[in-house]
């Protein structure tokens, strides 16, 4: 694989997280759990090693727990590794929590402003991609009101609508199809395959069979916080089915 097709080059990553058994109110209470406290150390992932093409499409799969949400946050950069490395070429977008970025008490036309801004847009270029944002949302009605006020599906709608028009090299998504109708969540796949001939890199975390067999060529199975398998979507999920169907 030459290096100058990597889109992401995930090394040797390991991600650990405290776990204080007392929780803290004060400042100071908290200075003396650092100190003193009681501490279970949880090893979410282990040394995983992997690489994506430029232009692939990879599924990450897995029962809850078994890492996939905290390594799409390592690769964006929400957090980071505790031993390891994760490089990107390009810009990012990602849909990783619901209403991730927004503020509940503006509208939706502002907060598609803060979260395009936070992918790295300019206010002229956000200008440029506002009614394609707001159309594909199918949110006009609604758009200028408080996005405290919408429904899961609504703010689905716009995260992921502002997602996909920040024109980024790679876009992560995680499990947000489940959320909305079924109209809209085909809408949503349409868009991703449009983009996937387009050439962009996606990792798309789903429990959803069907919606990983439609849009990915690669997944990669993660088992206690491992890669248990990482080849071609169907061989896979048939192992990824048998495990879970006890028929291993």
């Amino acid at each position: 694989m030459r290096s100058d097709n990597v889109a992401i080059k995930v090394m040797n990553v390991s991600k650990d997280f405290h776990i204080y058994a007392d929780k803290a109110n004060t400042l100071k209470e908290r200075i003396i759990r650092l100190v003193n406290g009681k501490k279970e150390v949880r090893t979410v992932l282990k040394n995983i090693d992997f690489k994506i093409n430029k232009g692939e499409t990879v599924a990450l799969i897995g029962i809850n727990g078994s890492g996939k949400s905290t390594l799409l946050k390592l690769i964006t950069k929400i957090i980071y590794p505790s031993k390891g490395k994760i490089t990107t070429c390009g810009k990012v977008s990602s849909l990783l929590e619901l209403g991730a970025g927004f503020h509940p008490d503006f509208s939706g036309r502002e907060n598609i402003y803060f979260n395009a801004s936070i992918f790295g847009l300019s206010k002229s270029e956000i200008d440029e991609r506002l009614d394609d944002i707001i159309k594909f949302s199918e949110l006009e009605e609604f758009i200028d009101t408080p996005i405290r006020t919408y429904s899961s599906g609504m703010y689905m709608r716009l995260a992921f609508s502002v997602a996909i028009n920040v024109d980024a090299d790679i876009l992560l998504i995680d499990e947000i199809l489940a959320v909305g109708d079924q109209k809209f969540q085909e809408k949503c796949i349409d868009k991703m395959l449009e983009l996937k001939k387009k050439g962009k890199t996606m990792v798309f975390v789903s429990h959803s069979a069907e919606a990983v067999k439609m849009l990915c060529d690669r997944a990669i199975w993660l088992l206690d916080g491992k890669i248990q398998m990482d080849g071609g979507t169907e061989k896979v999920l048939e192992a990824y089915t048998k495990k879970l169907n006890g028929e291993e």
